[in-house]
Parts: structure tokens; sequence; C-alpha cells
């Protein structure tokens, strides 16, 4: 295969870079090892930061988080909740660091409205009643499967590609230039080639691993957070802790659930990227002090993802690390077609990959401008049913006649997960689920789990064997993330997964 362009890394970055050539007529095939949103794009918050949460450490990534959060609020309003924002000073916390917080914000361009004790505990009641200081921004929250479902999906139409489950395995050098990249399906075990004229690198937290495939050195922090899912929605607006960044400091709305964060532990293995008893405590622990009702709150399930933060050797806490992003062009390295982009935020990836795509369309001789930054997205597509709210309504509004619920928890029909299907080439349960709110309920698989892969079998046609092999890696995933919150409810749900499981299924015992 040939083209002018190819992305390596289907997060945010790499699908909006694909979005933003494909804009300006440019030739592009983006390829992912897993699917999209495997990497830091898939393992946040959600946050669409209003940049209150870096004005004390990184003022240039406050402001472009502003900046950036208020564009995609007007163009992508479909993969947004408007939520608004507080930050929130507690008793015990350091009260020198709320003061300073307008002014931060204010050098910042980040408008914000201080608010009493009291006017902060009537819009959002679960707070702890000992409010000393509170102030409004303009947070909100964004699905991140659903912006790069669309990112793709936009591009898709307009004439882009797109590989998932396709690994960059190797590269073939001819003096100063990427003469081809070799890669390695990873369902049909066969390997192929492309041949672009420039390559970006735009895969994360693994940028360093693909730039060595090259021969290539990009230095690359791993910070590893944990966040963990309530089974409700605790709070109306994003509530931050109004002090710096720190453990356990933040509870986000999405959707019917809330997920409250995060961690930030240095890791070296990125094969291993999983939630722990301890930091799921602590991360419980400390937000129950901003929103007491977290103590008693049923978590269905934690998980991990890694922020991909640039390293610049010069030690420090990672918390304080830089969220701005780097550009690499590595003709400094001798290069000419290869570019790495890694760093930033989810709130900043369209300014991400308009300057990548600049860069790109420079070299390939390109003039078309960035239309990014005023081209909407098409109306809801292909990341509908990531959408809390959407399968209810389809389920109420569209029921045809002998269609059945596949999902109680989440209210998914077959219909719906039919949909999801025709967009892939080969389904399978573990890209439904990205694709859909499926096994994302409360009962995490425990149902919806076997009643897909019967669908599955029975339209797709996939063999018992494979039946059986999907099934034991989505509920391995699944328990990845519930076996850190087995206290409560949570722990009886997880009691009848394994009888259903085991006693029905005989999974036990069976590596995926």
């Amino acid at each position: 295969m040939q083209t002018q362009v190819l992305i390596i890394g289907g997060g945010a970055t790499g699908t909006g870079l694909l979005r933003d050539l494909a804009l300006r007529g440019v030739s592009c095939v983006l390829v992912e090892q897993s699917d999209l949103n495997a990497g830091a794009s898939g393992g946040n918050h959600g946050l669409l930061h209003s940049g209150g949460r870096y004005v004390g450490s990184d003022l240039q990534a406050a402001r472009e988080c502003f900046q950036e959060g208020r564009l995609l609020k007007k163009l992508a309003p479909h993969c947004i909740e408007d939520t608004g924002g507080l930050f929130v000073a507690v008793s015990g916390d350091a009260l020198e660091y709320a003061a300073t917080f307008p002014d931060l914000c204010a050098q910042a361009g980040i408008p914000i409205h201080s608010l009493t004790p009291k006017e902060a505990l009537e819009r959002e009641p679960a707070l702890h009643p000992d409010v000393q200081a509170a102030y409004s921004v303009p947070d909100a929250t964004i699905d991140p499967f659903q912006l790069c479902l669309e990112n793709v999906a936009h591009a898709k139409q307009l004439g882009a590609l797109f590989f998932r489950q396709t690994q960059v395995v190797g590269v073939d050098l001819d003096d100063k230039a990427i003469k081809r990249v070799r890669l390695w399906d990873r369902r049909d075990k066969q390997s192929w080639f492309i041949e672009a004229e420039q390559v970006v690198n735009a895969a994360g937290a693994w940028s360093g691993k693909v730039a060595a495939l090259a021969g290539l050195g990009v230095s690359v922090r791993f910070s590893k957070g944990t966040l963990a899912v309530t089974q409700r929605r605790v709070t109306r607006e994003v509530v931050n802790r109004l002090r710096p960044p720190s453990d356990g400091d933040i509870v986000v709305p999405g959707g019917t659930v809330s997920i409250v964060g995060t961690t930030s532990v240095r890791i070296e293995d990125l094969e291993r990227i999983e939630p722990t008893v301890a930091e799921v405590d602590l991360v419980v622990d400390e937000a129950a002090a901003l929103v007491p009702c977290l103590e008693q709150e049923r978590f269905m399930r934690a998980y991990a993802g890694v922020r991909p933060l640039l390293d610049t050797g010069s030690g420090g806490s990672d918390r304080t690390a830089s969220r701005g992003f780097a550009l690499i062009d590595h003709r400094r390295d001798g290069l000419d077609n290869m570019t790495t982009i890694t760093g930033g935020k989810l709130t900043t990836f369209r300014l991400m990959a308009e300057h990548t795509a600049d860069l790109v369309c420079a070299k390939l001789g390109v003039q078309e401008p960035c239309r990014t930054a005023e081209v909407a997205y098409p109306e809801p597509g292909a990341g509908a049913w990531t959408e809390p709210a959407q399968a209810p309504r389809h389920w109420m509004a569209r029921k045809t006649e002998g269609d059945i619920l596949l999902c109680e928890c989440e209210m998914v029909p077959r219909e719906a997960v039919r949909e999801v299907c025709k967009s892939m080439r080969r389904p399978d349960i573990q890209s439904i689920g990205l694709r859909s709110r499926m096994g994302k309920g409360a009962c995490q698989g425990g149902f919806c789990s076997f009643r897909t892969m019967l669908f599955l079998a029975d339209e797709q046609g996939v063999e018992p064997d494979e039946v059986l092999r999907q099934l034991r890696i989505f509920l391995q995933e699944r328990w990845k993330g519930q076996q850190t919150v087995l206290w409560g409810a949570q722990e009886v749900q997880a009691e009848l997964n394994e009888a259903i499981h085991c006693g029905l299924l005989g999974l036990e015992g069976e590596s995926a």
C-alpha cells in the first residue's frame, strides 16, 4: 500500500491528525496495534479541562486547555457535556493556594467566579459541609471514545483509512528516509507493508518503542494514574480540590456515573498497567474528604492509564512535569520523513494535531491550511452508542419487532450491536464493548457478555472455540477492573459472575 502519510497510534492525537490531514485533502492511513484509545486517551477521567488544574504549575498548558476546550464545545457538542466545574478547599487545606488561585487563573485567561460556602453547597449538595473557599470554572466532560470514533468516521468519509490490530514491527531505511514500514496483522497473522512519503509517530507512551524501530531515541516518562468508577453520578459538576494537583483530588461526572481520581505513580513496564488495591483505597479516602458520600458508594470498577510525560532530564515530581506537548522533526536525527508528537492532554489533541499536520504538510509541499478549528463534526454517528443515554432512547423510541436487550444494565439492544458491527471488518466482543455501553453497567459483563457472544456466533459466524476465547479475554479485562473494588454490593456481584461464568460456562482455570 502507498500513501502520503502513515500515522502510528489510534488515540485522540492520532485520530485527530487523521481527520486534520483528510480535511486538507492529504492521503493518509492510521494503524493501531490494539484498538482506538488503547493508551492514555482511553485511560483518563474524561475531563475537558478549563485549565484551572494547571495554573499553579504550567501556565502555557493552562492557556491551551482553556482555549481548546472553548473551541471543542462549539465544534463537537455531541461529545461534550458542559457541566461546569468547581474548585473547592475544605478543612485542612492550606488556604494560601486558594488565595493565589484567582490571580493565576487571570494570568492564564481563565474566567472564574468566587462562591461563598453556602453558594457552593447549593450548587453541589454532596460537598463536604466544611467548605473553606470555592470558585466556579468552565470545566466540562468529554467522551474520549466517541470523540476518536467520530474523528475516524469523518476522516474515512474523506478517503482516509484505518487499520486496527495492526502492529508496526519494523522499518526499512534508505539513506535518510524510511522507505517502507513493516506491519503485522494480529488477527490474520500476516505481515504487510506501507510505503509513505511521511511517517508520524503518535503512539503516546509507546512512542519511544516506535522511534527505536527507526534507530531513534524519544525519551518519555510513564506516569500511571488510577481511577475508580461509581455506580451512580454523585455530583452534577466536575469537582476539584483547591490545592496543587495531588492524589484523589477530582470527581468527574461521566454520564450516569462518576469517575474519581487520580494517582501518579512512575512505572517502567507498559505491559502491566493495572490499578492496585492500595491505589484505589488512597483515591477513595482522599476524594471522600471532598465528597463524603464516596465512603459509602458502590464502586463498579477501577482502571489505570499512563500519561506520556516529556522527559526533560530535569528530574522532579511527575505531578509538576509539563503537560505541554513536544513535536519532534527527526530531520535533526538524520531521518527526513519521520515526525513524533507526544505529551499533551486529551483537551489539547486538536492543537497537537494541527501543529503536526502543519509540519508534515510543509514537508509534502501541501499548502492547504488547517480547517479543524472551524469545521464542526458531522452529526453523531459512529460513536453514538458510547453515549450513556443513547441506548435507552433507541430502545424506547425505535424498538422493532423481535428486538431484545443484550445488555440490560445499559439498555443496549441487539439492533444497536448489529449497527456497531457494520462498521468493522471482523467484529469481536472487545471492539463492541469499546464502541457501545455493553458491559459497562453494574454487572460488568455478567449477563451481556455471553448474550453478545451468542449474537456473534449466530450472525457473524464466530466458531465455538473462538466464542470461549473471546469471552475469557473480555471477562479477564472486566475482572482486572473489579478485583480492586470488591467490597459491599460489588463483591456480591463478582460472586454471581463467577457462578455464571465458571459454573455454567466452565471458564475457570482457563487462560485467555
